[in-house]
């Protein structure tokens, strides 16, 4: 059963991403990274244990402290850093335009709903307050039945960076002069942690990999490691 749920969660990702896309403005307007590749059925490869995912304090939406791990237990988790300012369309944008294509993809989907959760974690406190990302959150945040979409941040930089190192998540801080007035910037490579259940991290996604189908078929794949179904093939993807 799981299999035909899948298949048509797959089908409905791309109907979904060819559907959202002409609605998006400027770099949103741009669809991810074309595959160069057919990535393996779910189930058919692992995905190891890279480490645990690192905990630490973070704000939601409505202002309140709690910690990271509340939001990578339980459920398959896809978390990706990012800053509300950001314009790269190989960064932040990406990942939110492919998070989402797969958000009505998985709520349509019977063996992936009430499974998987979206959390999105800002990287620049300083100017992503709790209230500006929920503004940046927009509807995502709703509780529609959907898939969980979490938006957070932190209280300070002092926070931050002990998550930032311990994900392994590189930054750069520079002023830019360019103007007459110095302007702080952030440069960064984005990078998507998939997290299993149990808190492990199991894929890290760059700007080549993260894709609409080759997430959801990783999603897949954890699920039914999960479910306790054999694995056709031990080899990984890359």
């Amino acid at each position: 059963m799981i299999g035909r749920a899948v298949g048509a969660a797959r089908a409905v990702a791309l109907l979904a991403w060819l559907a959202w896309a002409p609605a998006a403005s400027g770099h949103d307007a741009e669809r991810p990274p074309g595959l160069d590749f057919d990535p393996p059925r779910p189930g058919s490869y692992t995905l190891h244990r890279i480490m645990a995912a690192p905990d630490g304090l973070v704000l939601g939406v409505d202002g309140r402290a709690r910690r990271l791990s509340g939001f990578t237990r339980d459920r398959v988790t896809l978390l990706g850093f990012i800053y509300t300012s950001c314009v790269d369309p190989d960064g932040c944008p990406l990942a939110s335009r492919v998070f989402d294509a797969l958000a009505p993809t998985i709520a349509a989907a019977p063996a992936l709903r009430g499974r998987v959760r979206l959390v999105t974690l800002s990287f620049d406190p300083a100017r992503d307050s709790p209230a500006v990302m929920r503004r940046y959150a927009g509807s995502r945040v709703s509780d529609d039945g959907g898939v969980p979409w979490y938006f957070l941040t932190t209280r300070s930089a002092r926070e931050l960076m002990p998550l930032v190192e311990a994900f392994g998540q590189d930054i750069r801080y520079s002023v830019d002069k360019s103007s007459g007035k110095p302007r702080r910037e952030l440069s960064h490579v984005l990078k998507v942690f998939l997290i299993d259940p149990a808190g492990f991290i199991r894929e890290i996604y760059s700007s080549t990999f993260l894709h609409p189908k080759t997430v959801l078929n990783d999603i897949e794949t954890l699920l039914l490691e999960q479910r306790g179904e054999p694995e056709m093939s031990a080899a990984g993807r890359r």
